[in-house]
């Protein structure tokens, strides 16, 4: 029992240190986001300023760019969706290994 809480408390420990060593060693750095980095590539290569080809479908329906907050709900919604459709799938393949690993015991 010792070694686990051991093993427990220095995975607790680096997972911290992971955490919180960026916050110090990236101080002023900024991230911009590969839609950014693309765009202004396209502006150096062509010479004028990018100019997108369409508008995103929920923005036309709202009439405005959607706000960070419900941009993030999205992305979280599709992650999750995502992640039942995997989890149930991982869940039928090995429920379907034990099954065959019953039959063929009983035969």
């Amino acid at each position: 029992m010792a070694k686990t809480k051991k093993k427990v408390i220095i995975l607790l420990v680096i997972a911290a240190l992971i955490a919180i060593i960026p916050l110090f060693t990236l101080k002023g750095a900024e991230f911009g986001g590969s839609d950014d980095a693309g765009s202004q590539v396209v502006s150096q290569i062509t010479g004028t300023e990018y100019k997108p080809w369409f508008t995103p479908v929920m923005e036309t329906w709202i009439g405005g760019e959607l706000p960070g907050e419900i941009e993030s709900l999205l992305f979280c919604v599709q992650t999750g969706i995502g992640v039942g459709v995997l989890a149930f799938y991982m869940g039928r393949l090995v429920e379907r290994k034990k099954q065959e690993n019953q039959q063929g015991k009983t035969a």
